[in-house]
């Protein structure tokens, strides 16, 4: 019995091997691809970047990730140091070198992170049209892993929303889509162009340590108008100071995080959460250098990040 039920808890946790499934999504950069949106990056469009630089002042994006982490359930995070070399500390050669290791016990996707194009898909069909079975494993992706990115350096630009709607934090379930997010790069006198990474920031993360129940329990975000909006303009990724991006509760209370599938599936547009925008905001800076080399462990999924925004 105990035998066939591992079996039967195997199987379903498992992907389907074969589609069943009628989702047909588009392949905007070819049948083949695999990097998505990034394929908008270019040696020009990182020169263009790096002349927005004029203070030198640089800007850490991630926020600091520890057990107490607000996170989506039941995601976590665990960390124990030990000593070199056998564990208790013995002292090693004749120098008595001694020294600290650590052990991290967390999921990927806990604190600031990206979402690769293996996060989220609909009905287990994800980027590029490819079924789950294709490139799913409990060992990792076959397709679509974190450690295939190429480093991220291009235009970021940061949309301060609360200067928009005029409080901070925004309530949670506030939407913004095509119409707010063109009123606030117009006020800030800028554009959108291809191969950026466009931020929002919301005042959201404030509730990060004052309110994390409240922060966890909605947020205000993109929303499906929006997300198409910005992947028509050819951007890279998005990101924001929540956990999700999207607006929470979403704007069809019968959809599942609509925007997630929208931006990875259907548009290969990357998702940047939990970004630290605070300073940026306070200084006024719209636009910047965003420079990301994520973490290249195979096969993941998503990772724990901290760009850097430059300007």
């Amino acid at each position: 019995m105990t035998l066939l039920f591992v079996l039967a808890l195997a199987a379903a946790a498992a992907p389907p091997s074969v589609n069943p499934s009628s989702v047909n999504l588009p392949a905007p950069y070819g049948p083949e691809d695999t990097l998505g949106a990034i394929n908008n990056l270019s040696p020009a469009k990182v020169l263009a970047a790096a002349r927005l630089i004029k203070t030198g002042k640089t800007y850490a994006l991630g926020v600091p990730t520890g057990p107490e982490t607000p996170a989506y359930g039941p995601r976590g995070y665990k960390l124990t140091v030990t000593q070199l070399s056998d564990g208790t500390g013995t002292p090693m050669g004749s120098n008595r070198a001694t020294g600290n290791d650590d052990l991290v016990y967390a999921w990927m996707g806990v604190g600031s992170q990206i979402d690769g194009l293996g996060h989220m898909g609909v009905d287990h069909v994800y980027y590029n049209n490819t079924h789950a079975s294709e490139f799913v494993t409990t060992q990792g992706l076959l397709k679509f892993g974190i450690d295939t990115l190429p480093p991220i350096v291009t235009r970021g630009v940061l949309l301060d929303m609360t200067q928009h709607y005029g409080v901070s934090p925004l309530p949670e379930g506030t939407a913004f889509n095509q119409k707010e997010i063109e009123a606030v790069a117009r006020k800030q006198g800028i554009g959108l162009e291809k191969g950026d990474v466009v931020l929002f920031h919301t005042g959201w993360l404030d509730l990060a340590d004052s309110d994390p129940a409240r922060f966890m329990s909605g947020q205000p975000g993109l929303g499906l108008g929006g997300a198409r909006y910005l992947a028509k303009q050819g951007v890279v990724a998005v990101g924001a100071d929540t956990w999700a991006l999207e607006a929470l509760p979403s704007e069809d209370p019968a959809t599942a995080f609509p925007v997630h599938p929208e931006l990875l599936a259907r548009h290969g547009v990357y998702i940047l959460e939990n970004m630290d925008t605070r300073a940026l905001a306070a200084d006024g800076v719209s636009e910047f250098l965003f420079v990301l080399g994520a973490p290249r462990f195979v096969g993941t999924v998503q990772a724990v990040i901290n760009p850097v925004a430059i300007r």
